[in-house]
């Protein structure tokens, strides 16, 4: 089977981007670009950990909710979160209502927060972790997925098993898993050449 699809424009694209229509500027814009914000990179940590048993088209149609429920992302906020907000969500029909996927997100929250504390910044704890397309890898994990993944938790991080953190990584860019016919892989490529990778 085909790695590429042609997108509407004729150039090929990977095969996924065409599975539903919101799949395709996910993917043009933001599927394996590099990204260095903090808040941005939990995010993704947390929605990746919702999407665990149901497809990325449910989270992705839901992330403004997501956003507006956990007060964008900020972890310094989530963590601050009690049992009240618990309840609120559980009552969120905009969001994946699942008690043990939520209070993983409050406590991840104020583990990023001792990261920040330890190592200045999310992201420079994170990007020591970036693929190397050379390094052991399948399909759905990496050496670097399971070094990353048992850090964290290790540091007491829930619901970030090396699958979860695998697709995590190929999201936020820190491996290009652009199928080498896709037209976007040569503007990540670009992307990751001009990125400035963070050390605090």
């Amino acid at each position: 089977m085909s790695r590429t699809i042609d997108g509407p424009d004729g150039r090929p694209r990977c095969a996924w981007s065409g599975a539903t229509p919101e799949y395709q500027a996910y993917h043009d814009r933001e599927w394996g670009f590099p990204v260095s914000d903090d808040f941005r990179l939990f995010e993704k940590l947390s929605l990746e950990g919702f999407q665990s048993g149901l497809s990325w088209r449910t989270i992705l149609t839901k992330r403004e909710n997501f956003r507006a429920a956990f007060d964008g992302f900020d972890f310094d906020r989530v963590a601050c979160f009690a049992e009240k907000d618990v309840t609120r969500l559980l009552a969120d029909a905009g969001i994946v209502r699942h008690r043990g996927k939520i209070e993983a997100v409050i406590n991840n929250a104020r583990q990023a927060r001792e990261i920040v504390r330890s190592e200045r910044s999310l992201a420079a704890f994170i990007w020591r972790y970036e693929g190397n397309a050379a390094g052991p890898r399948t399909d759905s994990t990496s050496a670097e997925s399971i070094a990353l993944s048992k850090d964290l938790k290790k540091r007491g991080w829930k619901f970030v098993g090396p699958t979860t953190v695998y697709a995590f990584m190929q999201a936020m860019g820190l491996v290009n898993d652009h199928a080498e016919e896709c037209v976007i892989r040569a503007e990540v490529e670009q992307a990751r050449a001009a990125f400035r990778r963070p050390t605090t």
